[in-house]
């Protein structure tokens, strides 16, 4: 089966911890994600997912396998949609971040095959980008925080 790629980013005039710090607060992706429904934080590190994608309604674990504070969060589904991921969190000029997200995911019906082919999963994760740049840039603060690392099996990393 095909695997699809999207890749999109946006520039938030927030700090990168600010930026960060938002994204990490998982249950609030349904205030600026359009067709997320619900995401429920089981652990640290696994989310439940609900959300309607291309009409149909979705339901998926997702495991987080790389965080990295101000840097980076990595995950995998693990039940359900097949889907995986990586946003990055970039500091530029005057206090603002580029915060680039890069997305695959395997279209699993004709809904879906439809759906990617015409660009609509593309257009909604795009504007999912833009929804979350309106969101934060509005607030000027997040909504919480975490500031815990996760690293892959076997790997560690020094800390500074």
């Amino acid at each position: 089966m095909d695997t699809n790629v999207i890749e999109h980013e946006v520039v938030v005039d927030v700090p990168v911890r600010t930026a960060y710090n938002q994204w990490t607060q998982f249950e609030e992706f349904p205030r600026f994600m359009e067709g997320v429904e619900r995401v429920e934080q089981l652990t640290d590190t696994s989310l439940r997912w609900v959300a309607e994608i291309a009409g149909v309604k979705r339901e998926w674990t997702a495991q987080i396998t790389r965080q990295i504070p101000d840097e980076l969060i990595e995950w995998t589904s693990t039940e359900g949609a097949a889907l995986s991921g990586l946003v990055r969190f970039q500091p530029i000029d005057g206090g603002r971040t580029k915060v680039s997200l890069r997305m695959e995911y395997r279209p699993d019906s004709v809904t879906t095959k439809v759906a990617s082919a015409a660009g609509i999963v593309e257009a909604r994760v795009r504007g999912d980008l833009e929804r979350f740049k309106g969101f934060i840039e509005e607030r000027g603060v997040e909504t919480g925080g975490w500031r815990g690392e996760v690293a892959p099996p076997g790997e560690t990393r020094e800390l500074m």
